[in-house]
């Protein structure tokens, strides 16, 4: 089964999470995504809270990124969320927006190498592992997790060029696609995704994010046509939804019928009723998506 999400858009102040994640845990909603957008809102303060408030709701944070974090952190923050909200926490790394590292001196000069010893270091103490690594970035001298989370959570990456999703396949236990992925784009990066698990002789499943651009309301289609202008993706055909229900679960089948195993309905920023939006998705999408 499908399994469908919403975001939770960090243009809006950090004080309106709170009715959303209820809204959502309330509605039945399966997962509530987060992102760690420069200069916005922390990933894991804002997931600490919207699973304390909540019952049910999985929580993800798509996505960290790793010029910004020292690996010994990352795992201390993920394995912690790990152990006070057991199964409900979903967390992916990635190398970030360039620009905004190198505004807070953090740019790396090797993302690739960066986010590789990162995945490979953060994973091994999210099992427990006492590390030791002299990395071109990632340096660990005899680290462990006194508090490692009962069971390996699966770590997911943000993937969006060949290399970086052949690395997701390799190291991490999951993608995650930008909005603006269209299905076709979906069917590539399962096969770049693929290659890098066949190079790493690994057979577990791998599970597929992606985010689709969403609008509801009458002025949906005005909405998204301005919010895919501002991406960069208004030439792109299939990477949104404006309209009923009908419509949006049809274009979350396509992507899911192109190897997601997860959707995830992006808001526009200027969404006016993100309570609605959440309920919307889980009451009348839901229903409609196998």
């Amino acid at each position: 089964m499908t399994t469908l999400g919403a975001v939770f858009r960090p243009q809006l102040p950090p004080e309106r999470l709170r009715d959303v994640a209820r809204a959502a845990d309330d509605a039945g909603l399966e997962e509530l995504w987060l992102w760690e957008d420069c200069f916005l809102e922390s990933g894991i303060a804002s997931a600490s809270a919207a699973l304390a408030w909540t019952e049910r709701l999985h929580v993800g944070v798509g996505l960290l990124p790793v010029p910004l974090r020292n690996v010994a952190l990352t795992a201390m923050e993920a394995a912690t969320l790990h152990r006070l909200f057991p199964d409900r926490v979903l967390l992916g790394v990635g190398h970030g927006v360039q620009k905004w590292m190198a505004q807070v001196g953090a740019q790396a000069e090797s993302p690739m190498t960066l986010l590789r010893e990162h995945l490979i270091a953060l994973r091994a103490l999210l099992r427990g592992e006492r590390v030791t690594t002299d990395g071109r970035y990632v340096k660990l001298d005899d680290v462990a997790l006194d508090w490692p989370p009962a069971a390996a959570p699966a770590v997911f990456a943000g993937a969006v060029g060949p290399r970086s999703l052949r690395l997701s396949g390799e190291a991490a236990d999951g993608t995650i696609l930008v909005a603006g992925t269209p299905p076709d784009e979906v069917r590539r990066a399962r096969r770049l995704i693929d290659e890098g698990r066949a190079a790493s002789g690994r057979t577990d499943h791998h599970r597929v994010t992606a985010y689709l651009h969403a609008a509801i309301g009458a002025d949906g289609a005005v909405r998204l046509a301005a919010e895919l202008e501002r991406w960069g993706d208004a030439s792109t055909a299939d990477v949104g939804a404006a309209g009923d229900a009908d419509t949006i679960a049809e274009a979350v089948q396509r992507l899911a019928d192109a190897g997601a195993d997860t959707v995830v309905l992006q808001p526009t920023a200027d969404e006016p009723d993100p309570e609605g939006f959440v309920r919307f998705v889980a009451d009348k999408v839901r229903p409609l998506v196998p």
